[in-house]
């Protein structure tokens, strides 16, 4: 790449200067400060109570997240994992049963269809969300395979839906169920429709590292199905409708209150720490296009995150691809830049699913992403100064 004059926003001082601060990555106690004390007055709360378990603050919670969502149901449990594992039990998704997923994704995405009793199958990606691929999906329920297949999961990778008008119409023609893993996209929208409201059946995870974020490990279910939602309900206590009467084996997997509590106080101001994100990724946008860094190819600079025109992107990661990832990663980290790799290998060839049978080169496109793809510091309190440091560190990178 030639060099490229630096923007005056993004042009060092002359002359000696103080080491500059660090850029986490993220950084918890910036929302923190702003909310404390409703934080805090909630814990109390039900602390005071003492009805630690499935108490009010429960109920509360999973009324206004369902209202949020614009879904009829929505059950709170222990983590986001577990919210897959329970939509896809909750449907009935067990041996004999195949998931198409995709193999670009964190590690729940395909454990859940195995701890279901299910065989997980893999579809590629695109090449400009990272999100799974209609059409590779449809080949693989063409396939021999493909006649096995009770559901299809798509992940709204990194807080971009992914292309619900294709999947809802593989789901006319083929009769599947859609299981949405919106992990990393509460408040995020496909043509004006949220996230948790698109398929039969949706999962949230609430890790503090979220867009909506507990203080511990937390998760949701989302669903317009009154029978599926009263299912997950009793399959997140160990199989009960009625105390000590066990239906079924379910799981211990119920939303602690004081996690509740917290992301009830969180979700008045989901919103707009989303709006914020956005913001951000505009700017950033600007920033590296200011810079001349904005590119088609990493070959030509850094290929900015697309927003598809009916998404509403809620940026919970800020993901690049660039040539030489991992030297720019360690650039950064010099700079005490934060970054993360989200992720290094693609779910096909993690030594634990090799049973799975998929071997390297299977999923080129995913393969590739796990090479290019690199976050950088992305939360709703970022400061705009702290984002010039990160593009005018990328910048220095590639001169």
């Amino acid at each position: 790449m030639s060099k490229t004059v630096l923007a005056p926003s993004l042009t060092p001082p002359a002359g000696p200067t103080a080491q500059p601060a660090a850029v986490p990555m993220l950084d918890f106690s910036r929302q923190y400060a702003l909310i404390r004390e409703e934080v805090l007055a909630a814990i109390e709360h039900v602390c005071d109570s003492q009805k630690y378990i499935l108490g009010e603050e429960v109920s509360s919670f999973e009324a206004a997240a369902a209202q949020y969502c614009n879904t009829s149901h929505a059950i709170g449990c222990a983590s986001g994992t577990d919210a897959l594992w329970l939509a896809m039990a909750a449907a009935e998704i067990g041996p004999g049963d195949a998931v198409i997923t995709t193999p670009f994704s964190f590690f729940a995405s395909v454990s859940s269809i195995l701890r279901c009793g299910a065989q997980p199958l893999l579809a590629d990606i695109d090449t400009v969300s990272y999100n799974l691929d209609p059409a590779a999906v449809e080949k693989v329920l063409q396939s021999p395979a493909g006649r096995k297949v009770k559901a299809i999961m798509p992940v709204h990778l990194y807080g971009q839906c992914a292309d619900w008008d294709a999947f809802a119409a593989i789901k006319n023609r083929f009769g599947v169920l859609l299981i949405e893993d919106a992990a990393q996209a509460f408040g995020a929208r496909w043509n004006g429709a949220a996230a948790g409201a698109l398929g039969d059946a949706a999962a949230f995870s609430f890790y503090p590292t979220k867009n909506l974020s507990a203080y511990g490990d937390a998760g949701l279910v989302t669903t317009n199905n009154a029978a599926l939602a009263e299912r997950a309900s009793m399959l997140r206590a160990h199989g009960m409708r009625r105390r000590y009467y066990h239906d079924e084996v379910g799981w211990n997997s119920r939303l602690d209150t004081i996690q509740a509590a917290v992301l009830q106080v969180k979700l008045r101001y989901v919103q707009q720490w989303n709006e914020q994100r956005q913001q951000r990724a505009a700017h950033y946008n600007q920033l590296f296009r200011m810079a001349g860094l904005a590119a088609e190819s990493i070959a030509e600079g850094v290929v900015l995150p697309l927003t598809h025109p009916k998404a509403s992107h809620v940026f919970h990661q800020y993901v690049v691809r660039v040539a030489r990832r991992d030297e720019l990663k360690a650039w950064l980290a010099e700079q005490k830049i934060g970054s993360e790799i989200y992720y290094p290998l693609s779910l096909h060839q993690q030594t634990s699913l090799a049973a799975l049978g998929y071997k390297t080169g299977d999923f080129p496109e995913s393969e590739r992403a796990a090479q290019e793809v690199l976050a950088l510091p992305m939360y709703p309190e970022l400061r705009a100064d702290e984002q010039e440091r990160v593009v005018d560190a990328v910048l220095r990178f590639h001169q």
